[in-house]
């Protein structure tokens, strides 16, 4: 299963960013247990970043914030040409994305790293990768199926598109998701959520890279920003009728490799 990130930061300043301590810790991902990055998440602040709408303070998200957070997704990722691809018709596109990102993120609650604002208006999703022995979500063609009705199809064209170019041989941690409120973008959350995990990756035992498919060109911008670069190759359209790119795939090595 792989999905998009979107273009969700068109300012992307660089800004100070301060670490928040907390002693209150909860296990809630295995990603710090299989990578090192950490043993624990927190209930508390992962990190404070000024922005242009004020101070963002990244948090882990909770079991709880499931639902909340599918609908950002949803919300965010409603038009873009990706996902008006995957089903073409606006209303069904509202209906679909809120169970079909749900599977997603209850993925990378299980199995990932899942940030969030203190007002849950934006979502990124981390999925550690490259070990070759990733598995999908539970019961995930089922579910699948179920959501996504006589789209079906497309939807598996599009995880199979997207799983080709995935590159595999070295650990690495994948930006599945990437979304923020529509009425909340262009504030700089976008970049406060990659910050918080771009900092665990860089400080970690074993320094690790970073992946992730930019749904167009101001994603791209943003992305590169935050120390992206392009990979060899564009995803184009299954179907191959449409000569315009569907995503950009970028890697991110660790700071001060």
């Amino acid at each position: 299963m792989s999905a998009m990130s979107q273009d969700t930061d068109h300012q992307g300043r660089a800004v100070a960013r301060d670490a928040v301590s907390n002693n209150d810790a909860v296990s809630n991902n295995t990603v710090g247990k299989s990578t090192g990055i950490r043993d624990n998440a927190t209930k508390g602040s992962v990190s404070q970043r000024a922005t242009d709408g004020g101070v963002a303070r990244v948090v882990f998200a909770q079991p709880g914030d499931a639902p909340r957070l599918s609908a950002v997704i949803a919300a965010a990722f409603r038009d873009l040409a990706a996902s008006t691809w995957l089903v073409p018709e606006q209303g069904e596109r509202a209906r679909i994305f809120p169970d079909y990102f749900r599977i997603y993120v209850d993925h990378a609650m299980a199995c990932g790293v899942v940030y969030t604002t203190a007002e849950r208006d934006a979502v990124a999703l981390w999925l550690p990768a490259g070990a070759g022995n990733e598995l999908p979500p539970a019961d995930y063609d089922s579910r699948l199926a179920a959501v996504t009705g006589p789209w079906l199809d497309r939807f598996r064209a599009f995880d199979e598109q997207l799983e080709k170019h995935h590159p595999a041989g070295e650990r690495h941690h994948h930006l599945a998701i990437l979304a923020v409120r529509p009425e909340r973008q262009g504030r700089g959350l976008g970049s406060a959520l990659l910050a918080a995990h771009h900092s665990a990756l860089d400080q970690a035992a074993k320094p690790l890279p970073a992946y992730l498919e930019a749904a167009g060109a101001d994603s791209r911008r943003l992305y590169a920003r935050h120390g992206y670069q392009d990979m060899d190759g564009i995803l184009r359209y299954p179907d191959g009728l449409s000569n315009r790119p569907m995503m950009y795939p970028m890697w991110r090595p660790p700071r001060g490799i």
